[in-house]
């Protein structure tokens, strides 16, 4: 018989730590998996969800930075023209990508209740001594270009300047009517990226 004190006993050890197993439960407390699962499912409404991988988890001052850009963005544009610019916009960002070895789906299972549904979130929490410097270039839809940077390379105006050109010959490619506007193309304010030769490739190749 499943009584009152089981059920929150079972709930205080799911909230004490979300991954934990039923098999555990049902061994700490003495009852069967059949008991465990009626009290989880009937009783607790709940169920164990795999957690959803991301990159980077961003604390407050990272998501404010965000949103100031993008108040930026749409004080330059306007407000009326900002829906019609981004499909021209074309971003880039500079990120350390490192080796990591993750847990499995089912290692990274939580209890939820039903009425949240939102899935964990987990994210790389061990480094490996492996990683390599990345370039990424992409659109409001979808990411356009990764060039990964060779090991013992550093990215200087002449490299930069090629990763421009490559950039060029891949929009040519998109669908007619993609990019047939002069490309808005926003980097961050980096020396590499603000060097003279940098400067004048962007302007040769038509990116404002």
């Amino acid at each position: 018989m499943t009584t009152p004190e089981i059920i929150d006993q079972i709930h205080k050890l799911i909230f004490e730590d979300g991954r934990i197993s039923a098999k555990s439960i049902a061994e700490q407390l003495d009852i069967s998996r059949e008991r465990f699962g009626s009290v989880i499912h009937e009783d607790l409404n709940m169920r164990k969800l795999s957690a959803k991988w991301i990159p980077k988890c961003l604390n407050a001052d990272h998501k404010l930075q965000l949103c100031h850009s993008s108040e930026h963005i749409c004080n330059f544009f306007g407000a009326n023209k900002i829906i019609s610019c981004r499909t021209r916009l074309v971003s880039m960002g500079e990120t350390w990508i490192y080796h990591y070895d993750p847990e499995t789906k089912q290692q990274s299972k939580e209890w939820r209740h039903s009425s949240y549904p939102a899935l964990p979130q987990k994210i790389p929490s061990e480094k490996s001594g492996g990683k390599f410097l990345a370039s990424i270039f992409c659109d409001q839809v979808d990411i356009i270009l990764i060039d990964h940077i060779p090991k013992g390379h550093t990215i200087n105006s002449e490299y930069y300047s090629s990763q421009l050109e490559q950039l060029k010959d891949i929009l040519k490619e998109k669908p007619r009517g993609k990019f047939n506007k002069v490309v808005l193309f926003l980097h961050d304010n980096t020396p590499v990226h603000r060097a003279l030769g940098a400067q004048k490739k962007l302007a040769y190749l038509g990116f404002q």
